[in-house]
């Protein structure tokens, strides 16, 4: 359904960045055009500028996150509401144990299709497109539109362009199944 490098990547970008983040992203997006001028600039960008951003759009806690990386909050849910809850149920359909971050995080919900898209598992396929059509789909555009619209770097306008490309080619791909 997907590619699983593809997928991390994407998830990556959800880390927060340190002295190693560039060098990194650098050596990765030799596949990947569409990283190549949000890199250029991010070499001319402080790391405590592009910190300062990360913590804008996705951990704020002062003020209001600009684009919260997190189903629950697009869907207008808690931590306690369904959406987590059939996320852990699919989670633990498909023998993952995700504790150590939340379930309807982004980052979370990449590494779960990524890990999927490399599953021999025969159910792995289905768990997939659980996971597609019923949690990233309903939020991602409205998670990219915030990112777009709120983001001072162009690599996070990047990253949300890549992100509806691949939920639309997914929506597409559900859709003629």
């Amino acid at each position: 359904m997907n590619d699983a490098n593809h997928l991390r990547l994407l998830s990556l970008m959800l880390r927060i960045p340190d002295e190693e983040s560039l060098p990194l992203l650098e050596k990765l997006a030799n596949d990947q055009p569409w990283m190549q001028i949000g890199l250029y600039e991010l070499a001319e960008t402080p790391l405590s500028q592009w910190q300062h951003e990360y913590r804008r759009l996705f951990v704020e806690q002062q003020h209001p996150t600009a684009a919260p990386p997190y189903e629950s909050v697009y869907r207008r849910q808690t931590d306690t509401d369904p959406v987590v809850d059939r996320l852990n149920a699919l989670y633990r359909d498909a023998g993952l144990n995700v504790e150590s971050t939340p379930a309807d995080y982004l980052g979370t919900q990449l590494e779960v299709a990524a890990h999927l898209a490399e599953s021999t598992d025969p159910r792995a396929h289905q768990w997939q497109i659980r996971l597609w059509r019923d949690h990233l789909l309903h939020w991602i555009p409205a998670f990219v539109d915030d990112l777009c619209q709120n983001s001072q770097l162009l690599i996070y306008r990047l990253w949300g362009g890549q992100l509806a490309l691949l939920s639309n080619n997914i929506e597409g791909s559900l859709v003629n199944a």
